[in-house]
């Protein structure tokens, strides 16, 4: 007899007093922590420079600017690499919208580009079609933890004089052919949210190889000025500026996590790896791919449903039945989330075309010629979106492959009773809980 899912009533698979939360905190996050506390400069101080150096060597990068997140440094990537208004930038239809209103944040324009059905990363072959007069850079969004195919990618970008911008805000220490995100276009941006597999609460990193770029993206940085706080300043603005700073408790944890970032990475590998090994032929379920250039981090672990094997083709009942499976994973004590549930161009900010109001920036004279946001344009991203599910934080260290297995077992309990999945039952139970509370 089949076990009863614990959404019915039936024993969970994880133990989730068992899972240990993110990030582990131990005496060196409270040491460096504490000495930042009762450092004389709380806003850019020693240990803001020591975590941009440190980053930069850890990750192979010449400059390194630490800011207030990874939308921060999208943005000053795009200053850097001199996008500016009525500009079009290319960008992945599915991925997180910070990815695309950076470009707004710049008065340019995003360009969609559907995403490959396998790696869900912006497919390469698609890219020159969406190439047009106005088109200065491509951001090439490293989702999940997974890099795109980075060589063809750049070939095209040399052959149109186009700008690569990588957005690796979940793709810490993850690889292309051997060489780690970040270091692998014109320059870089990356997250130290909570959610990801770097984390200090709030922050980010720009890094960059080109001077020039990196003075671009530091006079945004800083109020449009030419010099950081640390050196001489005339308080002269040169440029249209933010003030993207961090502080230096901020960058003292951010410190404390790097230095035992290599433990988090090779943890997560073995994880994956052997969640990616024992669910192969689960009924229903189709799992990551990770092609043979990439080494991925496994911020997300993505669970996809075979729908085509369910039977089920209607849109809206596919969203409800993923729905009901990932509150199903949920109650066998899986962090389980549906992590974007709309693709860009589906969102209000881009289908409105209006940002700022009046239409702007689209309504910049000639900005809006040839920009086409319909969904069907979008096929794979839209099926995507239906039917994905990301494993969060459930395989970050310090769990190991005990916890891993656990997983494993909910994973494979909830798809062997996907016909036991009542999307409206399970509706009825969490708004049944809801009103417990």
């Amino acid at each position: 007899m089949a076990e009863t899912l614990a959404i019915y009533g039936g024993k969970p698979a994880v133990d989730v007093s068992k899972v240990v939360n993110w990030p582990p905190i131990d005496e060196i996050d409270e040491k460096m922590v504490l000495d930042a506390l009762h450092q004389p400069n709380q806003a850019r101080g020693v240990h803001n420079l020591a975590f941009e150096k440190e980053f930069a060597a850890w990750n192979g990068n010449k400059y390194a600017l630490f800011t207030s997140s990874g939308t921060a440094a999208l943005h000053m990537c795009l200053v850097g690499c001199g996008v500016g208004a009525g500009d079009h930038v290319l960008v992945t239809a599915y991925t997180w919208s910070s990815s695309a209103t950076c470009i707004l944040h710049h008065d340019a324009i995003p360009i969609f580009v559907d995403i490959d059905p396998e790696t869900f990363l912006m497919d390469p072959d698609k890219i020159e079609a969406a190439i047009t007069p106005r088109t200065k850079a491509i951001i090439v969004v490293q989702l999940h933890g997974l890099c795109d195919d980075m060589d063809k990618i750049n070939a095209i970008a040399k052959k149109h004089n186009l700008k690569v911008i990588e957005d690796a805000c979940q793709a810490h220490g993850a690889l292309y052919k051997g060489r780690k995100a970040g270091t692998l276009a014109d320059c870089a941006a990356f997250s130290f949210n909570q959610n990801k597999c770097l984390c200090c609460g709030e922050g980010g990193m720009f890094v960059t190889d080109n001077e020039e770029i990196y003075k671009g993206a530091a006079k945004l940085w800083s109020f449009g000025e030419t010099a950081r706080p640390e050196q001489s300043r005339d308080y002269h603005a040169y440029a249209l500026g933010w003030m993207y700073r961090n502080n230096e408790i901020t960058a003292a944890y951010g410190r404390a996590q790097l230095s035992k970032y290599d433990y988090y990475f090779k943890t997560l590998r073995a994880n994956g790896e052997y969640l990616l090994e024992k669910l192969q032929g689960t009924p229903g379920l189709l799992l990551p791919y990770e092609p043979e250039w990439a080494t991925h981090n496994w911020y997300n672990f993505n669970l996809r449903i075979d729908f085509a094997k369910l039977g089920i083709t209607d849109p809206e009942a596919q969203v409800k039945f993923r729905d009901a499976v990932a509150a199903a994973l949920r109650d066998e004590g899986i962090r389980a989330s549906v992590w974007q549930r709309f693709i860009l161009p589906d969102m209000t900010v881009f289908k409105a075309k209006n940002a700022y109001g009046g239409g702007y920036p689209w309504s910049i004279p000639g900005a809006n010629e040839g920009v086409d946001y319909s969904l069907d344009k979008f096929p794979n991203a839209l099926a995507y979106s239906r039917k994905h599910i990301s494993v969060v934080q459930t395989l970050r260290a310090p769990n190991g492959l005990d916890i891993a297995e656990q997983v494993r077992q909910g994973i494979v309990k909830v798809f062997s009773n996907l016909d036991k999945i009542d999307p409206d039952r399970i509706t009825a139970i969490l708004e049944e809980r809801k009103l417990k509370k």
